[in-house]
């Protein structure tokens, strides 16, 4: 049954290795594509062109076509006692053009404020497909480093598998007792459990992926990188240049200058209410009249007879507006105060986000470094004890031991690598570098 699991466990590798394995550039292309936050953003900036679309249109004159169609039945009283049937039809028709003059320049800031509303959107579009990327690239890495778990668990389960089968051979020769069999069995059934716990991490981080592309699991895999040890070199020595670049360039701080852009234009569109107002109108009418008491002209003879041109020009001066206005540039100044606040605390922020992955990225690299000399050592310590054990001068329980601490060694050195290489990738993504392995 042993056997047959690890021969289950290697066709299913081999079975996935046939599917078409996703790259982390086709991951990342995918994510951004398909997402759902950066979908919500893009309709966020359609919305913006209408808003810009709209503002240009307060320019514009407005234009309009009305029609009115009356009739009217009943008796009529046409002599003192005499009534009569009437029926009465009235037909009007008219054309409207209407044009703001002035309006103490809200069009003018509406449509600066609704550009600045598009640029902050464009903003706040790359942070959130950053952030889709970033998150992919350590969904990707959690992959990789379970991939790897899963090589070590493979290896040290072939190693038990041989191993029994060498302690069956030193015990038929005589030279162990039949107890070390029993020891090396137990062990092989600890390496099968742990085999089968890296396979199931695996799985999972496989499905987790998927799930962040929104793609199915069924069939999903991805092509397994073997990234280079990482150095000391990839590792920043100060943080100042990446804060530096931070606060000129990402998306968050541009997000909230924007937003203080706005509040502060948005201030202005309440001052217009202070300001008089002058419009101009211009209206051609006409109409018709029939009844059956009467002989009027022809429908069109009375239309083009009763032809009319209506100018009119509105001016509107406020003078007490029920504390509305006042109260409007109140709200819009608090407002701008606590964009500025914003802006503040987001600076705020990104430093410490900086700080944070800047430390744990120092702090990473030490793990990785002195993991480094733990495997070296575990491994000449286990090849030692291996050896020992040959001979018969070390027992089962030692040796098993020794290759515990070695396992747990590689196990401790692969995590920190890969902390580490997504550590690093942190610094690179606030600095603005490519997100690639």
């Amino acid at each position: 049954m042993k056997h047959l699991l690890l021969i289950l466990i290697l066709l299913g590798s081999s079975m996935a290795s046939a599917q078409q394995r996703w790259t982390l550039q086709e991951c990342i292309t995918h994510a951004l594509e398909n997402n759902i936050s950066v979908k919500q953003s893009e309709n966020a900036l359609l919305t913006n062109d209408q808003d810009i679309l709209a503002a240009k249109g307060n320019f514009l004159p407005s234009f309009g076509i009305s029609g009115s169609q009356r009739l009217n039945l009943g008796n009529v009283e046409v002599f003192d006692g005499n009534f009569v049937d009437r029926t009465f039809h009235s037909t009007n028709l008219g054309v409207n053009v209407s044009q703001t003059i002035f309006n103490g320049f809200r069009n003018t800031n509406v449509y600066r404020q609704s550009l600045i509303n598009k640029a902050a959107n464009e903003e706040e579009f790359k942070r959130i497909r950053d952030n889709v990327a970033l998150n992919v690239v350590n969904s990707y890495l959690n992959v990789l480093l379970n991939k790897e778990n899963l090589n070590i668990a493979r290896a040290q389960f072939n190693f038990s598998v041989d191993q029994l089968d060498r302690v069956k051979e030193l015990v038929e020769a005589g030279t162990q007792p039949q107890a070390n069999v029993f020891d090396a069995e137990a062990t092989l059934a600890n390496d099968e459990q742990s085999l089968t716990v890296a396979q199931n991490s695996y799985t999972l981080a496989l499905l987790s992926l998927s799930q962040v592309l929104q793609v199915p699991f069924e069939g999903f895999d991805v092509e397994i990188i073997k990234l280079d040890d990482p150095s000391e070199a990839v590792m920043y020595n100060d943080i100042k240049p990446i804060l530096n670049y931070a606060f000129q360039n990402r998306s968050e701080i541009k997000v909230a200058e924007k937003n203080i852009e706005s509040a502060e234009v948005g201030r202005e569109i309440s001052k217009s209410g202070f300001y008089p107002s002058l419009s101009f109108s211009y209206g051609l009418n006409t109409g018709a009249n029939f009844s059956n008491l009467s002989q009027d002209n022809s429908f069109f003879q009375q239309i083009n007879d009763n032809k009319g041109h209506s100018f009119n020009l509105s001016l509107n001066i406020p003078i007490f507006s029920r504390f509305q206005n006042k109260t409007n540039l109140a709200k819009s100044t608090i407002q701008i105060e606590n964009r500025k606040l914003a802006l503040e605390q987001a600076k705020i922020d990104l430093e410490s986000n900086i700080q944070r992955a800047f430390t744990d990225a120092k702090a990473a690299l030490k793990t990785y470094v002195s993991s480094q000399r733990s495997v070296a050592a575990r491994q000449l310590s286990f090849d030692n004890a291996q050896e020992r054990y040959n001979i018969g001068a070390l027992n089962a329980i030692d040796l098993e031991q020794n290759r515990t601490q070695l396992v747990r060694a590689q196990s401790t050195l692969i995590r920190s690598k890969y902390d580490f290489i997504f550590k690093t990738k942190v610094l690179d993504f606030y600095l603005g570098k490519p997100l690639n392995l």
